[in-house]
């Protein structure tokens, strides 16, 4: 069974991303920062990362960074709502900073299924 992690620091949003995605089949563990995604990782790899953009602690921009410096097998999806910006700025920088795919929030499950699908469709990291 694929694993994936979600990061945010929104308590709803973890928990409605997640419930679509054990609907979709997979198996969900979750992290409200990307410090404490890391570690999780370490204990219990997993296959795709979704990452906040805008959090506490550890960023997801910091966390795309690491997760592709040491984890390069694992796929990134990026989500925002765009943080005190208001754009789409921050998804596209994830993107060239490694990011397989980026969501502004909010999303629908479909592009949620959608996104998890195309970067598990692709070559590695």
């Amino acid at each position: 069974m694929t694993a994936i992690m979600l990061i945010d620091d929104e308590a709803e949003i973890r928990e409605i991303y997640s419930e679509f995605l054990r609907a979709f089949g997979y198996s969900v563990v979750t992290a409200t920062n990307g410090r404490e995604g890391v570690a999780i990782h370490r204990g219990d790899p997993v296959d795709v990362l979704i990452t906040d953009i805008f959090m506490p602690v550890q960023e997801g921009i910091e966390t795309i960074m690491e997760f592709r410096r040491n984890f390069p097998e694992v796929k990134i999806i990026a989500i925002s709502g765009g943080g005190s910006q208001g754009n789409r700025d921050c998804l596209t920088m994830a993107k060239e900073l490694g990011a397989d795919a980026a969501l502004f929030k909010p999303f629908s499950a479909d592009a949620l299924r959608d996104a998890v699908k195309t970067v598990l469709s692709t070559g590695s990291g």
